[in-house]
């Protein structure tokens, strides 16, 4: 408390647990546009992957990922994620793809947390997967650079791989964009009065999430 006062003498600390790549990605590039707003709230970043006891952890609020609530926990849904197929401008060359049956026969890379999710993308195009091969991985940000780096396909969401298919880093591959597994929700302890910093971004965050 006494770190937070000397901070910010004003008050409004607002202490949230993000995701590390939606905390890069998403959050981050938007963040000053809160700060200007609210030049009054001290904001402190902190990253965690799985939902935990606020009680025990010290954070005002959360970034939650999931198809489940978070329990004990008041949520603002902020958007479903959208996925895409892409990979590097040369894989594609040397490995010509022209419909999403095409990929069955390419290095899909894969994200531990998600073993279905390549199973689905195709079951969404009506085909089947038997068989998936491929690197595998614990988070986004290595499997986007492999692919970058021409080691596959990666199943991205659309927000993360934005920035790279903008600069021609990554390219989409055949196929639609699909709904992903789960939904991006702000989550703060049920019955805790949010503070007027907590207040604050969470308006400014639902219009955010609205507007992208």
């Amino acid at each position: 408390a006494s770190l937070g006062l000397r901070a910010n003498p004003g008050g409004g600390v607002l202490n949230l647990a993000i995701l590390p790549t939606f905390g890069t990605r998403w959050l981050a590039p938007r963040l000053g546009a809160f700060l200007d707003a609210n030049p009054g709230v001290t904001l402190n970043l902190g990253t965690r992957l799985r939902p935990f006891d606020f009680a025990s952890e010290g954070f005002d609020a959360a970034i939650h990922f999931g198809t489940r609530p978070w329990p004990g926990a008041e949520h603002l849904p902020l958007f479903d994620e959208r996925i895409v197929a892409c990979c590097a401008p040369d894989f594609a060359r040397d490995n010509p793809m022209i419909v999403p049956a095409d990929l069955l026969k390419q290095s899909l890379l894969q994200l531990e947390t998600r073993p279905r999710a390549w199973t689905a993308w195709f079951a969404h195009h009506g085909l089947d997967a038997p068989r998936v091969a491929g690197m595998m991985f614990d988070q986004f940000a290595p499997m986007l650079q492999a692919a970058v780096h021409g080691l596959g396909i990666a199943l991205l969401p659309e927000f993360l791989a934005q920035p790279e298919i903008a600069e021609g880093r990554l390219i989409r591959t055949p196929g639609e964009t699909v709904t992903g597994v789960g939904s991006y929700a702000l989550v703060w302890p049920e019955g805790v009065p949010p503070s007027p910093a907590l207040r604050a971004f969470r308006d400014w965050i639902a219009t955010a999430a609205r507007d992208q």
